[in-house]
């Protein structure tokens, strides 16, 4: 991806919009490498064509170039409605950067960009979407629309989030899901962005929270964004370091590498048991690494666009 790397936090998601088009340009560009081979500059301009459909507005000179059948979109068509949910407690603005880039995120930034990049597509595509925000408290929602004026608000917000210097020490996720899943009446595709850092070891609330999510026949995403390097695998420079908990404010004082096994497995085990309760209650579970590109995001959009459609 060709994206200017050395911007600071305030030049960087001013041109939101901007960096959210190149990424979404940027994987259209190298899809021909993924199993959407054909799905590339025009998908925004069709849909796969689904046996039993009327041939009418098959586009033929797609079909030469492709091999594959596409129907012509029409502007009144909106096939999707999407709901995009952000974790934005103070443990998703880990790690702490001074100079955020397109390659250098922490989880908020990675986020905010994923989600501006998703909206780009669904723009495209006119299809309406909602964005849902919480940390200690419900901080912001705005149901699923698919209007100009509503893309830029949502833009907006997005830019305001990920410039915030002082986010909120608690994580309250069970609480405002529920109240999020009373909100989204229509059946939609939900997007939900988080470190899945709680306040509490309560997993039965969670996961209680995750099904309302699916309820009226609402198909639920989790993106689980995660520096893997350092919160999965502790990789840090064994020399006495001070581990604080950004919530809580607790500390602990210690060599990495005397607890780096022990932590690994911890943490293996914690995940494990969230993919499995993701399974159980079929909630697509993908782990990000933020320091890898979007193309997860992205694929497993399309993917899940393709299975709800």
């Amino acid at each position: 991806m060709n994206l200017q790397s050395e911007l600071n936090s305030a030049s960087l998601f001013q041109n939101l919009e901007l960096l959210a088009n190149q990424v979404v340009e940027g994987f259209i560009s190298g899809i021909h490498k993924s199993p959407f081979h054909g799905f590339s500059a025009e998908f925004a301009e069709h849909k796969i064509y689904n046996n039993g459909e009327s041939t009418r507005h098959i586009d033929w000179k797609l079909f030469a170039k492709t091999d594959k059948l596409y129907t012509k979109r029409y502007e009144e068509e909106t096939n999707l409605r999407c709901h995009m949910i952000l974790d934005n407690s103070a443990s998703m603005y880990y790690p702490d950067v001074d100079h955020l880039s397109v390659d250098n995120l922490n989880k908020i930034g990675f986020g905010v960009l994923a989600i501006a990049a998703l909206m780009n597509i669904l723009k495209r595509q006119r299809d309406a979407v909602g964005l849902s925000v919480y940390s200690d408290a419900y901080q912001y929602y705005a149901p699923e629309k698919g209007s100009e004026r509503h893309h830029q608000m949502l833009l907006a917000k997005l830019n305001e989030i990920s410039l915030e210097s002082k986010p909120a020490k608690v994580t309250d996720t069970y609480t405002y899901l529920h109240q999020i899943a009373e909100k989204i009446k229509r059946r939609s595709l939900i997007f939900l962005f988080t470190d899945m850092f709680q306040n509490t070891t309560d997993n039965d609330q969670l996961f209680d929270a995750l099904r309302h999510l699916k309820y009226n026949k609402h198909e639920v995403v989790l993106f689980h964004l995660m520096d893997k390097d350092k919160e999965f695998h502790f990789n840090f420079e064994n020399t006495p370091k001070r581990f604080v908990d950004v919530e809580t404010g607790e500390h602990i004082d210690l060599y990495a590498e005397g607890i780096k096994e022990s932590y690994e497995k911890e943490v293996e085990a914690y995940f494990e048991m969230l993919k499995l309760r993701c399974a159980q209650y079929k909630i697509k579970y993908v782990e990000v690494d933020i320091h890898a590109d979007f193309s997860r995001v992205m694929n497993t959009y399309l993917v899940e666009r393709q299975k709800f459609l």
